[in-house]
């Protein structure tokens, strides 16, 4: 039972890390705009862009990235995997925020 349970754990732990690295931005804009836009756009007009771009961001480390987007997916009801998530963090990181 404890292999069992410490598998589980250390799949847990490892599969988001794991995820991260196969991030595909293109795939994150093609989710980001399908679920986010609209949303965006209604609070900020234009393209919605200034989200990302407003001097007060709430944004600065990729921990937080990551829990945006999933505070957000939660928001919307966009039903995003985790591996979904972090193709829209890696997209939103590599469109807007560049943080390393």
């Amino acid at each position: 039972m404890k292999l069992t349970f410490a598998t589980l754990l250390l799949a847990l732990v490892v599969a988001p890390a794991l995820a991260a690295d196969k991030s595909d931005p293109k795939i994150g804009k093609t989710l980001h705009d399908k679920s986010c836009v609209g949303c965006h756009v209604s609070k900020f007009g234009g393209d919605g862009s200034k989200m990302y771009t407003r001097p007060d961001h709430k944004v600065q480390t990729l921990d937080q990235l990551a829990a945006r987007v999933r505070a957000c997916n939660n928001n919307v009801g966009a039903h995003w995997f985790p591996e979904e998530e972090a193709h829209v963090a890696a997209y939103l990181n590599a469109t807007f925020y560049q943080i390393k």
